[in-house]
């Protein structure tokens, strides 16, 4: 069985009443993958924006057959996660990790030289714990601060550009890394709520951008429809 750990940020582990991407990808692989797998992490829950604490399980889809399970924070960024994932990847025996950080790092913590650095540094814990996993990292999408921000914005196309060297540097065959591609329809106006975090589209979006490079790199599940049925729902609701 293939254990998929989800990794990231807000967009990530989501809010109260929202589906996630994580969700998305797991109805898209339950469709086209055709054999067992798993979500997997150390946390489950959503964080509830009323409350201010990643405590709620109110999913916008409440099958008890979705495995919830994730390493995600609202907040947290490759800073914080990285000296976590060790033990993350050794408790859920994690076979790859699906990752999407940078934001938070690069907007409150670090530049994008010293984010690049704590990518490496993730790479090589998640390694001690098991040395073939494998790994499909997603850059820095687009975002409503980098929008307005141009010296912020120039940070995330130099991390972004840090990250894709950092997966043609670190990648070897026991230990595979794949560099995802931000969704190229993905519009901050259209696809989140707020201008950073994904609405129903934008959770399919990044589920197909996860979805699409472990088809076209790995051959694993298939192409990726789920985006496609969203924009022409969201296209008919316009009408």
């Amino acid at each position: 069985m293939l254990r998929f750990m989800p990794v990231g940020d807000s967009m990530t582990i989501g809010s109260a009443s929202e589906h996630t991407w994580r969700h998305r990808l797991w109805q898209h692989l339950r469709a086209t993958y055709g054999a067992p797998f798993q979500l997997v992490g150390p946390r489950e829950t959503l964080y509830d924006q009323a409350t201010g604490a990643a405590d709620s399980y109110e999913y916008a889809d409440p099958d008890p057959a979705f495995p919830r399970a994730h390493l995600a924070g609202w907040g947290e960024g490759w800073h914080h996660l990285s000296p976590l994932i060790a033990d993350a990847v050794r408790t859920s025996r994690a076979d790859v990790l699906l990752v999407s950080l940078g934001l938070i790092d690069l907007g409150f913590y670090t530049n994008a030289s010293q984010t690049a650095r704590n990518v490496r540094a993730f790479i090589a814990q998640a390694r001690t714990a098991n040395p073939r996993v494998s790994m499909v990292l997603l850059p820095v999408i687009p975002n409503i601060r980098a929008e307005t921000d141009a010296p912020f914005a120039r940070e995330v196309a130099l991390f972004n550009e840090l990250l894709a060297k950092t997966v043609a540097d670190l990648a070897e065959p026991a230990s595979p890394l794949l560099l995802a591609s931000v969704p190229p329809t993905y519009d901050i106006h259209c696809d989140t709520y707020d201008g950073t975090h994904p609405n129903a589209s934008g959770e399919h979006k990044l589920a197909a951008a996860f979805a699409g490079a472990m088809h076209e790199g790995w051959g694993v599940g298939g192409r990726y429809a789920g985006d496609r049925r969203a924009d022409d729902r969201r296209m008919t609701e316009s009408v």
